[in-house]
């Protein structure tokens, strides 16, 4: 069975842009356990603290390891949102990610 023209295809093993939400303060020292992703958390009012990690993942295996760290570490998961497949865009972070290309 084929797919329409218009839906979008996702692969496991490309690497990809993610923006992912929990709640809670994580502080940005986290970033290397989890694949090098920005870390920044804000307060908006009298609300809970939320943490927003953004920038890109190998392929769906270290994906699904930085949402199970965030899980031992007891933080509820908000949102995870794909962004893109491509390695320089806006939600990428600047500095070099160690031993990767």
């Amino acid at each position: 069975m084929s797919q329409p023209a218009s839906r979008k295809s996702y692969t496991f093993d490309k690497p990809g842009n993610y923006r992912i939400r929990v709640n809670d303060f994580l502080d940005e020292s986290w970033s290397e356990r989890l694949a090098g992703l920005r870390i920044t958390s804000s307060i908006i009012g009298d609300e809970k603290p939320v943490t927003v990690l953004v920038g890109q993942v190998r392929d769906q295996a270290e994906l699904a390891g930085v949402l199970n760290t965030l899980y031992e570490l007891h933080l509820t998961l908000l949102s995870a949102e794909y962004l893109s497949n491509i390695q320089h865009t806006n939600y990428c972070h600047d500095r070099p990610r160690h031993g990767r290309r």
